[in-house]
């Protein structure tokens, strides 16, 4: 595992030591590790809602559609 220093104001520093000991962390590196995952999520939704609004449409999603899904969706699992 790599290493990286970073330099933070006081009351940055303050907040992610509050974070760490109030959300049960054991360290700031895990604070720190866990929001830039949740940003590595962000970033991945964000790129597939885009490569969506950008497809083109099939099927519209109407009344029928959902109707049709929940009706999937409450089928039970064929094997």
């Amino acid at each position: 595992m790599s290493t990286m220093n970073i330099s933070l104001p006081d009351a940055l520093k303050s907040f992610v030591d509050l974070q760490v000991s109030c959300r049960g962390y054991g360290t700031s590196s895990e604070y720190v590790r866990e929001l830039i995952r949740k940003d590595q999520d962000t970033q991945r939704l964000r790129g597939l809602l885009l490569d969506g609004a950008a497809s083109p449409s099939t099927t519209p999603a109407d009344t029928a559609w959902f109707d049709g899904l929940r009706d999937r969706a409450r089928r039970p699992a064929e094997s």
